[in-house]
């Protein structure tokens, strides 16, 4: 498999024979990995190929710089509220993101550090193992930024910590620590913040050295609580994206840009 036409993000093989992929969202400007008009298509699209990849036996993903993932480049969040073609387009790549990471059938280990939102952060939940630093941030910032919590928090959320849970922290646009997130049941492991990379590491090698049709057919599965959260899902991200062509994503992305508190 060829993984040259990627740009925004870093793929190397490890382990023996290299049967895992170490994928890395490539930050921008040495700070935070985010989701540009490439970056949010190969996020999307990477699971694919990887899914067609018989040399693959197991994926680990994980953040450059100073954080797992930043979210979405507000150049890419004011296009879609302003043009109606690209708006469109990303709703297909948000709906594909979700659905091309539930039907790899490799298993994926996701590193969280630092801060955990946007369109990372849903590979990172949504990952077969996630593990987080303690200090790990997780924001879902979609009601910050004027739009429903809409890509994958309807369909894991409230399996993975419980509706009440859910509606707290996606109504409320909180942050939720990795140490939070492990004791609520969001993530599967939070580790102190020098052994994040190792943790994965050893997982995802250990998940590599077993067997593929046992674990990938309890992946598959497992699996099949989100494909029926498929309908819930639907709705919360064209809600989402309805609310892109609406007024309050403005104001949204007019904060964020001028560092103050949204005045909806």
């Amino acid at each position: 498999m060829d993984y040259s036409r990627y740009q925004t993000l870093h793929i190397t093989r490890r382990g023996q024979d290299g049967a895992v992929i170490d994928l890395q969202m490539k930050a921008q400007n040495g700070k935070l990995p985010t989701a540009g008009h490439d970056g949010h298509w190969e996020l999307s699209e990477i699971w694919r190929d990887i899914d067609k990849d018989d040399s693959v036996r197991a994926v680990v993903l994980r953040g450059e710089g100073m954080g797992f993932s930043g979210g979405g480049d507000l150049a890419l969040v004011q296009d879609m509220a302003s043009d109606f073609a690209v708006r469109t387009r990303v709703w297909k790549e948000a709906r594909d993101l979700v659905y091309n990471v539930i039907n790899c059938d490799k298993p994926i280990v996701s590193a969280m550090h630092g801060p955990a939102v946007g369109a990372g952060l849903v590979a990172g939940l949504l990952a077969d193992i996630s593990i987080a630093a303690k200090t790990a941030k997780i924001v879902d910032g979609h009601t910050r930024l004027g739009v429903a919590a809409g890509d994958h928090a309807a369909i894991c959320w409230p399996l993975l910590c419980g509706m009440a849970k859910a509606k707290y922290y996606l109504m409320l646009c909180e942050a939720v620590t990795g140490e939070e997130a492990e004791r609520i049941g969001l993530v599967s492991l939070a580790v102190d913040d020098d052994q994040l990379l190792t943790k994965a590491y050893e997982v995802a090698d250990k998940l590599a050295a077993g067997s593929t049709t046992a674990i990938r057919w309890t992946k598959y599965s497992l699996n099949n609580w989100y494909r029926q959260a498929g309908p819930s899902f639907d709705t919360s991200l064209a809600l989402e994206f309805m609310g892109f062509g609406g007024p309050d994503v403005h104001e949204g992305v007019a904060s964020l840009r001028d560092r103050r508190a949204p005045r909806y």
